[in-house]
């Protein structure tokens, strides 16, 4: 019997831990957090909902730029974003049957990945997370 609930959420908004963001921002020095709210975001300039990140020009910005994208169905368009753009370290469910995970992280001579071990406890959640996540640096 499959858990649905393994599969489903009430919104596809997870909240980066600060602590695991601080040590990524020691490492990469943030400029820019691409996919955010003001509640969320993890850097002081960031683009949110109503800016809408996906129509943004983010090679205007020239440093490292941060990316927790939406969880759900419109995860896909961000990865290929990112993807184009670069410089951009995304921080997803480790979802490697995907076809986004084939078309724009596999094999790609730009792209590393980092797979976490052990499951993230997101901001504001009681427990851990149901999925496992994986870093993707898109150079």
């Amino acid at each position: 019997m499959i858990n649905k609930g393994l599969f489903t959420s009430n919104t596809g908004e997870w909240e980066t831990p600060q602590d695991f963001f601080d040590e990524l921002n020691k490492e990469f020095h943030f400029e820019v957090d691409v996919c955010a709210t003001p509640l969320n975001s993890k850097c002081d300039k960031f683009y949110e909902e109503g800016t809408d990140g996906l129509s943004m020009n983010w090679s205007l910005q020239t440093g490292w730029k941060w990316m927790n994208p939406p969880y759900g169905r419109e995860i896909g368009k961000w990865i290929k974003k990112a993807s184009k753009e670069r410089k951009v370290v995304a921080l997803l469910p480790s979802r490697t049957d995907t076809r986004w995970f084939h078309d724009y992280i596999y094999k790609k001579p730009y792209v590393e990945i980092r797979f976490i071990k052990g499951r993230l406890k997101f901001g504001g959640a009681k427990n851990s997370a149901p999925f496992p996540s994986m870093l993707v640096i898109f150079k």
